[in-house]
């Protein structure tokens, strides 16, 4: 069984807590016995005094309300989002509902757009619509339309492109390229490439190199890479030439499709160009390609060529490195990233945990890979769903049911969201172990977990049950295989096929 040394990850230091000062003790005067001038005098001034004690307490009552108020308002401050989701989602709010701070519905907005909520975030823009002091802003519809094209939600990013329109807002090129970003996205090319056109025909909205290099990369997630060509020879018509986020996505999408010769030329095209100069996402890209190929060697060279180029790692390169290594059983080399990262302080991220994490698990070192896994969760680094699927392909491989049951507990326990991946992972280790009432008990977590069967489980179950002789389960998994593809084939297509 082989052996990762693995150095673990430096902790951040403790924080310095100063132990609090005891209060200074106040010392008194010795005092002789008064005369009665002085007794006088001492009533005088006790009854100044109570006066002044009076005055302090109705102070710090008055303080301590105040303090209270503000208490309220700094509260009233963190609740405001959740009471304006309240507002919105009444729809019809009580009379002030067009009242409402600037700053408490455009947060409120902010937030779910980043979170790409689309229908909560279409609430509060309809909130804010009716609010007295808004005034119609492009900048909000772009974003708008941004989130709703990542969302593949077309057809309310046209919606909306239309209302901005209507309210006289300024469309530019950049309200056009969203809406572009929109439909390519969700594979409607046509509209895509009609509204290229259309822009292109449009004063102050002609298409410039973000355009294409958005159109381009929806094209490349596709591999509609005749298309592709056909993008750069009209970029070249209009005097439109890429930059370095274009060769990137160019030289990523050619790597992840294998497609080596045509990387290097766009490399090689992008260094002639002179004003694109390669970064730390073009070396990124490059080294992932023949790494994740093993082509370790060439993959060594390229970096070497790109750090004598002044070009610095950062965390992404590093995970490229041990992933590669990891695949290509390169344990020694893996070791030494894994040190170099530790000795100039480079933080391990999820992926580093799931890069490494898998390494041991593929190399049956399964205690160095629970020391990992317990590690991560030290750090208050979520597990995910990939982190999942090593653990259980491991202990598959490793004979060890036992412990496969351990991570099913831990997911009970968890909010990990499970998806079809660590599922068919599952009914893989399940059916090695030939372990058929869990593995049929699969099926009935995924409903439990609203997660539809898919060919590859199916396939899974039906080879188990071949190997371990129960073909009359195998032939009824296959007639619902063939209920699956039918399914699939009523799916419609992208127009552009």
């Amino acid at each position: 069984m082989t052996s990762l040394s693995s150095p673990s990850p430096p902790l951040p230091p403790a924080f310095n807590r100063r132990p609090a000062s005891a209060p200074e003790t106040v010392r008194s005067k010795p005092s002789s016995s008064p005369s009665p001038t002085e007794t006088t005098s001492a009533g005088r001034n006790r009854r100044i005094d109570v006066v002044k004690e009076k005055e302090r307490e109705e102070r710090e009552r008055r303080e301590e309300v105040a303090l209270k108020i503000a208490s309220k308002k700094a509260i009233s401050v963190i609740l405001r989002r959740e009471a304006t989701k309240a507002v919105i989602e009444k729809k019809r709010g009580p009379n002030n509902s067009k009242k409402l701070l600037p700053r408490t519905v455009l947060e409120a907005l902010h937030e779910r757009i980043t979170a790409l909520r689309w229908e909560s975030a279409l609430k509060v823009f309809e909130l804010l619509r009716e609010q007295l002091w808004y005034r119609p802003n492009s900048g909000i519809y772009i974003k708008l339309i941004v989130m709703l094209g990542k969302c593949k939600q077309p057809e309310k990013a046209h919606a909306l492109f239309l209302a901005m329109i209507d309210e006289g807002c300024v469309v530019n090129h950049e309200a056009y390229t969203a809406l572009l970003s929109a439909y390519s996205r969700s594979g409607l090319f046509d509209k895509a490439f009609s509204l290229l056109e259309k822009m292109k025909n449009t004063p102050d909205c002609q298409p410039d190199v973000h355009t294409y290099s958005v159109l381009i990369k929806s094209c490349l997630q596709v591999v509609a890479f005749d298309k592709v060509q056909v993008l750069l020879s009209d970029m070249a018509n209009q005097g439109i030439k890429p930059n370095t986020v274009t060769y990137n996505i160019l030289i990523d999408a050619y790597g992840k499709a294998k497609r080596f010769a045509e990387m290097e030329s766009t490399l090689l095209e992008m260094l002639r160009e002179g004003k694109c100069e390669p970064d730390v996402w073009t070396m990124n890209s490059t080294l992932r390609a023949f790494g994740s190929s093993g082509q370790i060697e060439t993959m060594e060279k390229c970096y070497e060529k790109f750090q004598s180029a002044g070009i610095e790692p950062n965390i992404k390169t590093f995970n490229i490195l041990l992933d590669s290594y990891g695949k290509a059983e390169k344990y020694e080399k893996m070791s030494a990233v894994m040190e170099y990262m530790q000795k100039y302080h480079f933080s391990w991220t999820i992926v580093t945990y799931n890069v490494v994490i898998d390494a041991f698990g593929r190399a049956g070192d399964l205690k160095q890979m629970e020391y990992l896994f317990r590690l991560m969760r030290s750090e208050r680094i979520k597990p995910s769903c990939v982190t999942l699927c090593s653990l259980v392909r491991a202990y598959g491989r490793a004979g060890k049911a036992e412990k496969i049951g351990g991570v099913l507990r831990f997911i009970e326990n968890s909010d990990v969201m499970l998806d079809i991946v660590f599922f068919n992972c599952l009914v893989d280790a399940y059916g090695r172990l030939g372990c058929f009432a869990e593995m049929k008990g699969v099926l009935e977590m995924m409903e439990r977990k609203g997660c539809k069967p898919d060919k590859i489980t199916y396939r899974t179950m039906i080879k188990a049950y071949k190997i371990g002789g129960m073909t009359s389960c195998a032939k009824e998994l296959q007639g619902l295989m063939r209920m699956t593809d039918e399914t699939r084939l009523e799916m419609g297509k992208p127009d552009f096929l």
